[in-house]
């Protein structure tokens, strides 16, 4: 039986900021400019795992 964590389906903003490289204020900032998802869970506002990989994809693809 595996003792690793399980990966998190979504994360806070500031380890959603971590992951992206970026601070907290441009987190918000893209959030604000409907650039990244987020859902709430009950006081919460997370960023879906699945959303941080799509944003980061379409940058690539910007990017190309």
């Amino acid at each position: 039986m595996s003792t690793a964590s399980p990966t998190p389906l979504a994360h806070t903003i500031p380890s959603a900021a971590r992951m992206l490289g970026i601070g907290r204020t441009s987190l918000y900032e893209l959030m604000q400019r409907g650039e990244l998802k987020t859902i709430r869970i009950g006081t919460r506002r997370l960023v879906p795992d699945s959303e941080l990989h799509r944003y980061v994809a379409s940058l690539m693809k910007e990017a190309a």
